[in-house]
């Protein structure tokens, strides 16, 4: 294992731990300090896209001519609050391990801020998953199922199933202070999250089940997505006459429809390695704190590189509250259309291009004929 990889930030950018000790989080010994800038800037650009998000989702709401969408809009604008929510509660506890330089436990005596972080990656972690399966779920019917969607989904049925997602997840989080599983400090010793293995009984059932819903809720969101566009592609080679209303659920369905590509992507990349890492070191009953007890002699290890891929796996979980309102931002409308303006700008430019070269190259062809 190299210096680099000694060096390498906890999630979220935390400090650098060393590989040798008891993972109570010392910075690592002949690592530079790990600048603030990182964990600010990520918590700053968070911040200001989920603010966007939601402003953005506020003026659409109340505009009339998207009153086809406003579930869909609920959902973004739900998403983008949980989000925000969870940037506010996490990222100045990471910033506070970068200033203060100093491990976990000095930080935190009682653990009970241990136990509070690794509550909030638990509830941050389900509820944008969940609420994103609710969103494509809410397409698939608007789209394959417009007569039952129009009559019988209304917006506050919507909200009702977020305030059961903004119920259930919590309750389920808390499942550890009823004593089945519970939050331990994570290596390298910068971050609390649920412990696959414990004294407690149902430390690796809890920590199952949190995989296993993460996964479900993909798996619901993919398929749905799936049915949607196999709805949409039919529907455009259906050779029905097009009337303005009909364009116009065109446009809106199309835009909606890659939003929410955009944001299953999104979820895929930063939460399936994330989730499946889990599930395999429950299967093997391995577990991450396993890592504490590394010494410079065992870096070349098979579990030392598992839980190095396993803490980048944690990373990548972490950027999700950051990358979706962007994901909504960029896909809107307006640069959907300037993009589609550019590249036929683009094309027509290549065309010409080409057409002028053809014509150029026969009238030479005809003078070396002549």
């Amino acid at each position: 294992m190299s210096r680099r990889s000694l060096c390498q930030p906890g999630p979220n950018g935390t400090e650098p731990m060393r590989p040798r000790g008891n993972g109570t989080g010392r910075p690592a010994e002949g690592c530079g300090a790990v600048s603030v800038a990182f964990p600010l800037t990520m918590m700053i650009t968070g911040i200001v896209g989920n603010a966007l998000a939601m402003l953005l989702v506020s003026r659409s709401y109340r505009a009339k001519e998207n009153r086809r969408k406003r579930s869909f809009l609920l959902c973004i604008g739900s998403l983008a609050l949980t989000d925000l929510t969870g940037q506010l509660l996490t990222s100045p506890i990471v910033i506070a391990v970068y200033l203060s330089d100093r491990a976990w436990t000095n930080v935190d005596p009682s653990g009970r801020l241990c136990a509070f972080f690794g509550f909030s990656m638990t509830v941050f972690g389900l509820c944008p998953l969940f609420i994103a399966s609710a969103m494509a779920a809410e397409r698939t019917l608007a789209i394959r199922a417009p007569h039952c969607y129009a009559s019988h989904m209304k917006t506050r049925v919507t909200k009702a199933v977020l305030l059961g997602i903004w119920l259930a997840v919590p309750a389920f989080a808390l499942l550890p202070l009823a004593g089945l599983g519970r939050y331990a400090l994570q290596w390298p010793g910068t971050w609390c999250f649920i412990s696959i293995e414990g004294q407690r009984p149902g430390s690796a059932l809890f920590a199952s089940a949190f995989a296993g819903l993460g996964l479900f809720s993909l798996l619901l969101t993919v398929a749905c997505n799936l049915a949607t566009i196999e709805a949409l592609v039919s529907r455009c080679r259906s050779k029905a006459a097009a009337s303005r209303s009909s364009k116009q659920w065109g446009r809106i369905a199309t835009e909606t429809l890659i939003q929410l590509l955009g944001i299953m992507c999104v979820l895929s990349a930063c939460w399936s390695p994330l989730l499946v890492m889990m599930l395999r070191m429950i299967f093997s009953r391995t577990s991450f704190e396993s890592c504490k007890g590394f010494s410079a002699e065992t870096q070349s290890s098979e579990l030392y590189k598992e839980c190095n891929f396993f803490l980048t796996a944690v990373r990548l979980a972490s950027l999700n509250q950051i990358l979706d309102p962007w994901v909504y931002l960029l896909f809107r409308k307006i640069l959907l259309q300037k993009f589609c303006q550019a590249a036929s700008a683009v094309s027509k430019c290549s065309n010409n291009e080409w057409k002028e070269r053809s014509i150029t190259l026969s009238d030479e062809i005809r003078r070396t004929a002549a």
